[in-house]
């Protein structure tokens, strides 16, 4: 069963910067490589749906942007260390949220949590004012 760990959350202020990440980890079928799937990015705050925040494709040359964080968050990934990035800059309290990447084995770039089948574990990032 491949794994997705997110790391890189913290506690915040308001302007700052944080760079999660997302590795595939434990024990995968063999022939896993992340540049197979599409990986997104979501979050969800206390009391709200899981929301869409971005994603990037299997080579990585299209990727796609909640308005909410558009010019503030940029996704990237490294195939060949099968880990994805959320690079948020410019950070907004109402950016807290536990953020959860997620794999999809669709090739268009889907924003839909419906579409991501595996999904990490979440990580919290934590915006203060």
């Amino acid at each position: 069963q491949v794994q997705l760990v997110e790391s890189g959350g913290g506690l915040v202020q308001a302007g700052d910067s944080l760079r999660l990440s997302c590795a595939a980890s434990g024990r995968t079928f063999s022939n896993y490589v992340m540049s197979n799937y599409v990986m997104g990015w979501f979050r969800q705050a206390p009391g709200k749906e899981r929301e869409f925040v971005a994603a990037i494709s299997r080579s990585g040359g299209n990727t796609a942007y909640a308005d909410s964080v558009k010019g503030r968050f940029t996704i990237s990934r490294d195939n060949a260390k099968n880990t994805v990035y959320l690079q948020m800059n410019s950070l907004k309290p109402e950016d807290t949220a536990v953020y959860y990447c997620a794999a999809s084995s669709l090739i268009v770039v889907p924003t839909t949590p419906m579409y991501y089948a595996t999904w990490g574990q979440g990580t919290q990032v934590t915006v203060s004012s």
